[in-house]
């Protein structure tokens, strides 16, 4: 026998460090059609928000790289760098085939997470920048799932599809490093 769950029951808002899913903003245009099929304010923000990742990911997988002592922090910076370029090219078409206007710039929080990470040095490094980057791709992990699920839209789906395998890849990763702190995601 199967039990059916709304989806409301899993997700949350909370900000992206947080141990919720992000909560989607309704940008007020309502439901576009287009020649893959309607376009929901749900998929507008999951693109924007597949960009937003990357605009802080990518750089701080490239400082992992460069800046971890450790290979499996270097590893995971390794993938973040890679994930996001192909994410951040596929957002890039797919935000221009329908329309969609994308950030250019980390947000505030974002940017503060760059520069603790610019400022810390060492083991405090590594386990800082696996522990953003961690808590991060958890939250999206949820948005992920519930756009592909629901999206009536292809190119959404097929970026959705994508993002999940590259999400779960980075979750993985990073956990791969054994600096995940599983017991501070529960805090906040």
């Amino acid at each position: 026998m199967a039990i059916l769950l709304p989806v409301q029951l899993f997700a949350s808002s909370g900000s992206a460090a947080g141990s919720s899913a992000p909560a989607a903003q309704d940008d007020g245009l309502g439901v576009w059609n287009t020649p893959s099929g309607p376009l929901s304010p749900l998929d507008r923000e999951f693109v924007r928000k597949v960009r937003q990742a990357g605009l802080w990911e990518l750089p701080a997988g490239r400082q992992a790289l460069q800046r971890g002592t450790r290979q499996a922090v270097q590893h995971a910076g390794r993938h973040l760098m890679e994930g996001h370029t192909d994410l951040n090219q596929r957002a890039a078409e797919t935000a221009r085939a329908l329309n969609i206007t994308l950030p250019g710039q980390p947000t505030p929080e974002q940017q503060g997470w760059l520069a603790q990470l610019d400022a810390a040095e060492g083991d405090i490094y590594e386990r800082l920048f696996t522990n953003l980057a961690r808590r991060a791709h958890g939250k999206v992990f949820s948005l992920v799932a519930q756009v592909r699920a629901n999206t009536r839209n292809s190119m959404i789906r097929d970026l959705a599809t994508r993002a999940n395998s590259v999400v779960l890849d980075h979750i993985t990763a990073l956990e791969q490093t054994g600096l995940v702190d599983f017991a501070a995601f529960s805090e906040g």
